[in-house]
């Protein structure tokens, strides 16, 4: 990859301002598959000049202009999309078939859904004798994850540009190498000098001057709970607008009418999936405390359909979780969970057995957690499950609500009038019933501490518009 040390600014790649790099590491081997830049506050600045300039022409090309642009970017996105797949596995770990099937294919869904909306949006509506207009709101900056790397970063990207806003991307720097291979892929397909600019580097330098930069008028974040308050609080002097989607720590109701066998194996699997590393992973599985039993036996077999190995693998459902840091936390609130009481039906702090090298844990589920042990509280961002008892529907309620996180929520019945208004009662931002698969048209965020605002479809299309009344634009009918 020959543009690992670059930066994409203003239509072209450009060496960094100043001379920092970084080890790119493997988490299956502990090895470094590349070495990038690290960006600095001039870096920064040169790429909001450009898309300050760029934004004044590109906020005014037409929607047919940008849905040009967006069929090139996919054609463009379609060829690369097993280089993006390489990119991922090697970056953070996701098992072969998983970036293949789902990691790789969600961004050029996000493209699919921007152009779509775009296709389909009214800009315009007339109130009395009032024009409301929705225009583009300016220079965004960008920050994004490693869990989903392309996919938040489509998410983002795709109905920025729909909007006709310019912006600059900042990339995770543990997981980097997916949003090079995705500034290629738009450079290629044409997009204008100055509308994307990518530029690899840390929260703390690069995040930080994004987030307090005075020509930058909107800041989209994806990440931890504590990096996104630091970015609204440095985003706050300059009033911009700040959208997140941040932590979570999901729960999956089990109610007593649901089928057990399928409704706890599709959650465990589930929470297992990524090596648990999604924000909106069921993480809480909560069940009638006379099942606790049944349901630990069911939770325990179902860990036979996970296959612990090399993420290169095609047999691979579970690889390493992505870094060294994120091994000793999660390694650590396994620890919590044993010393606090909780039932350890399987997995644990040890190393797997055959794995001395990368970031491998086995998947690990505990029972009789009750909310108050740190493993219930704490988002863990690792492939380890709780399970809570709770004693009627109306105590599995409370149970779900008492968390800081709101972004998502999980429902098993067999009454689906029933699943629907225990729904309505969960502070959550999405509920997923039976099972139900996210759907990249709805809007996706959280309540609380979980963040504000919303992605994906139509509503994340919204966020990257202003709104504008122009009164007396409409003559007044007799």
């Amino acid at each position: 990859m020959e543009n690992t040390k670059k930066f994409y600014i203003n239509g072209e790649w450009v060496n960094p301002e100043e001379s920092r790099t970084l080890d790119v590491i493997n988490p299956a081997n502990e090895e470094v598959t590349a070495v990038i830049s690290l960006g600095s506050e001039k870096d920064v600045n040169k790429a909001v000049k450009a898309a300050k300039n760029a934004f004044t022409t590109f906020s005014f090309s037409s929607r047919e202009e940008r849905l040009e642009l967006l069929e090139k970017i996919m054609d463009v996105y379609k060829k690369r999309m097993s280089d993006l797949a390489s990119a991922i596995t090697n970056e953070m770990g996701a098992p072969k078939n998983l970036a293949d099937a789902a990691q790789a294919p969600s961004g050029l869904g996000h493209l699919k859904k921007a152009y779509n909306t775009l296709k389909e949006y009214n800009f315009e509506e007339v109130m009395h004798t009032t024009l409301i207009r929705k225009e583009p709101i300016g220079v965004c900056g960008l920050i994004t994850p490693w869990n989903w790397p392309i996919n938040q970063i489509s998410c983002k990207v795709a109905p920025a540009l729909a909007a006709g806003c310019t912006m600059i991307l900042k990339p995770s720097e543990v997981a980097p190498l997916s949003a090079i291979i995705f500034s290629e892929i738009l450079n290629e397909a044409g997009v204008p000098a100055g509308v994307y600019n990518m530029i690899n580097g840390d929260g703390p330098t690069v995040g930080e001057a994004l987030s307090k930069h005075p020509d930058i008028d909107m800041m989209s974040f994806t990440g931890s709970t504590r990096a996104g308050i630091a970015v609204a609080k440095s985003s706050a002097d300059t009033v911009k607008r700040v959208t997140q989607e941040l932590g979570g720590k999901s729960a999956n109701i089990i109610l007593e009418d649901a089928d057990l066998n399928k409704a706890v194996s599709r959650g465990v699997l589930h929470c297992m999936n990524n090596s648990g590393q999604s924000c909106n992973a069921p993480t809480r599985m909560l069940v009638p405390e006379s099942k606790m039993d049944e349901v630990i036996e069911i939770a325990k077999n179902t860990l036979n359909k996970v296959v612990l190995g090399n993420p290169e693998s095609d047999t691979t459902t579970l690889g390493p979780v992505v870094s060294e840091i994120q091994f000793n936390k999660i390694k650590n609130l396994i620890e919590a969970g044993i010393k606090e009481g909780a039932t350890l039906v399987s997995g644990g702090s040890n190393a797997p057995k055959g794995y001395n090298k990368g970031y491998y844990i086995e998947p690990t589920i505990f029972a009789n957690v009750t909310n108050d042990m740190t493993i219930a509280k704490e988002e863990i961002f690792g492939p380890v499950l709780s399970i809570l008892g709770y004693k009627d529907q109306e105590d599995a309620i409370k149970i779900a609500n008492e968390t800081i996180y709101g972004l998502s929520g999980y429902i098993s019945s067999e009454n689906i009038d029933n699943a629907n208004a225990v729904a309505s009662r969960l502070r959550t931002g999405n509920v997923h019933i039976n099972n139900a698969p996210g759907d990249q048209s709805a809007p996706f965020g959280g309540y609380k501490m979980s963040g504000n605002g919303r992605e994906w479809g139509e509503f994340g299309f919204e966020d990257f518009l202003e709104i504008k009344a122009v009164m007396g634009s409409i003559p007044k009918t007799a």
